[in-house]
């Protein structure tokens, strides 16, 4: 019985990611959440209370999912703006729902890691900027959401700017290229 209803639960997160990275939280609709997961709406509002509830769930399950797929390091920051890119390229639709929930004032339900700023991850910031590996002038905290920025410039950038004269592919190499140049000569002392 639990398995299946973890399946369910699973299936409603699927379904309820979807939805929200094409329609926001305003524009989705609860009814085709539930159609697409073959699960009930009451089913639905068991496990999550509410739509909003819903869309912090896949927040924080698409959190999840970036931070497993690309581990900041402070010794190769480039490198994790590489990883960035082709998360942002590969799936699409976890920078949509970031940028819904900043658009429909509902940044709030992003999760906040205060901690962050005196973690692992900015302490090997700091300690590689006293060795005088990376340019000592940034908080680490800054340094990271400029990189992060930068990575995802391309899906940010009006279509006019970016539509590539060169195939998909070779234009995603060219493009994933320019975004670890640029995280090199940002981090340079």
């Amino acid at each position: 019985m639990r398995a299946d209803g973890e399946a369910t639960r699973d299936r409603i997160l699927v379904a309820a990611q979807a939805e929200f990275a094409q329609f926001g939280l305003a524009g989705a609709r609860v009814d085709r959440i539930a159609v697409a997961a073959r699960a009930s709406k009451e089913r639905l509002y068991a496990y999550f209370g509410d739509k909003a509830a819903l869309f912090a769930a896949v927040l924080e399950t698409n959190l999840r999912e970036v931070m497993a797929a690309m581990p900041l390091d402070a010794a190769d920051l480039p490198g994790f703006v590489g990883g960035v890119f082709d998360h942002v390229a590969d799936f699409p639709e976890h920078l949509r729902m970031m940028d819904w929930a900043r658009l429909e004032g509902s940044a709030g339900v992003l999760p906040v890691t205060p901690e962050w700023r005196t973690g692992p991850e900015a302490r090997a910031i700091a300690e590689r900027q006293s060795q005088g590996l990376i340019d000592p002038a940034w908080e680490p905290e800054d340094l990271v959401t400029v990189l992060f920025s930068i990575a995802t410039a391309w899906v940010h950038v009006p279509r006019a700017f970016t539509e590539p004269a060169e195939s998909p592919a070779t234009s995603r190499q060219r493009r994933r290229a320019a975004a670890v140049t640029a995280a090199r000569k940002v981090i340079a002392p």
